[in-house]
């Protein structure tokens, strides 16, 4: 076998979610801003933002309470103030008629008694507002001391009925905004989480990318590993076998003559820049469908998925010896060629499984008798 080529390392990956330095730390651990913490921040917001609604909420059904009640009061104002204009319809009946002094009687009567649940109801009225005193009820009270009475509770409790009609409608109006602005923000902090999730998701889906292709691919020259190989033989076999047409696959197998001397003399950089430049000749020669890998150090593998004749394989052959032989003409240094091994399945090779040991072999049947040049995997031997 050719001598191993400079050895390069594969680069190791940074971690998917390494810690970006300036984000504040404490006791070990890093506030990074993702879409959890969007989300914790958007329901945080959002019960706040209910919590204040829910405050101002009451404050309105408070306002709407009192606001009821001031019309409850001057709903009994009202009534006092019917009753006392009876009393005075009555007073200005001559009093020699009996009947005159029955309804003047009655009239009074039926005051007292309004005037009696006004005061009840302002005296039991929660919200600190003028008590209405019990002397108002004794039968010695005049009738303008009534009528003061009257005019002050009337005036007082309309002006409390629309201070807190204002009110309300004031309350309802933040509370209203408040529920745009609430919502408005919710909204844009779940945009922004999703944008991030989507964001975080595409960045994963990235990483797993390049991690996959790392897996898959030499890291120096890019080229397909031997577990890529693998893998694209296989379902290449596997198309063969359920195909509807007879397919044939093929593996070349090469390596690189003359190589060592390159790693000796000139040292492993110009030797890896020989590697990276073949490597770009192979894949340029080869078809876009068809496999070109790196084995080992100075070791190469080209799937073929499809071909009819073995004249197309010797054409494949031919065009990565000429590769070789540019590279090394190009770089000026007269002592690479390649020696290459060609296997096919199921023409040449029955079980796909050993294209790759069979080319192997057939490359060694070239060094053999001479390098720089192309055979066969034999038939019989593989059987």
């Amino acid at each position: 076998m050719a001598a191993e080529a400079s050895k390069t390392s594969t680069p190791i990956p940074e971690p998917l979610f390494a810690s970006r330095p300036g984000l504040p730390r404490a006791n070990g651990w890093r506030l990074t801003l993702g879409p959890a913490t969007v989300a914790v921040a958007s329901l945080l917001c959002l019960l706040v933002g209910l919590l204040y609604l829910a405050m101002q909420i009451r404050t309105v059904f408070s306002d709407h309470v009192k606001q009821e009640y001031a019309s409850l009061v001057l709903e009994a104002v009202e009534r006092a103030e019917t009753a006392r204009a009876r009393v005075g319809v009555w007073d200005e009946v001559p009093g020699a008629h009996e009947s005159a002094a029955a309804g003047y009687r009655d009239a009074r009567a039926e005051l007292t008694r309004r005037l009696a649940s006004l005061a009840a109801l302002v005296n039991a009225s929660p919200a600190g507002s003028p008590r209405i005193p019990s002397s108002v009820l004794l039968p010695d009270t005049t009738l303008a001391q009534m009528d003061t009475l009257l005019h002050d509770a009337s005036s007082y409790w309309h002006a409390r009925r629309d201070a807190e009609s204002a009110d309300m409608r004031k309350r309802i109006t933040l509370v209203a905004r408040m529920l745009l602005a609430v919502a408005a923000l919710l909204f844009c902090m779940l945009l922004t989480a999703l944008g991030m999730y989507a964001k975080r998701n595409r960045l994963l889906a990235g990483q797993s990318h390049e991690f996959e292709h790392a897996a898959l691919h030499d890291p120096m020259t890019g080229l397909a590993n031997r577990r890529k190989l693998v893998a694209a033989l296989e379902q290449a076999a596997t198309q063969v076998s359920t195909g509807a047409r007879l397919r044939k696959i093929a593996v070349l197998y090469m390596d690189l003559d003359g190589f060592k001397k390159v790693n000796d003399s000139l040292g492993h950089r110009v030797g890896d820049e020989f590697l990276i430049e073949v490597s770009k000749r192979f894949r340029e020669s080869v078809r876009k469908d068809d496999v070109v890998a790196r084995i080992g150090g100075d070791e190469f593998a080209v799937l073929v998925r499809e071909f009819s004749e073995q004249d197309e394989l010797r054409h494949i052959a031919q065009r990565l010896i000429g590769c070789v032989a540019r590279t090394d003409e190009q770089m000026g240094m007269g002592m690479v060629r390649a020696s290459i091994g060609i296997a096919s399945y199921p023409d040449l090779v029955d079980d796909y499984r050993r294209l790759v040991v069979a080319a192997d072999e057939a490359m060694y049947q070239v060094k053999r008798s001479g390098k720089d040049g192309y055979a066969f995997a034999s038939r019989g031997r593989e059987q």
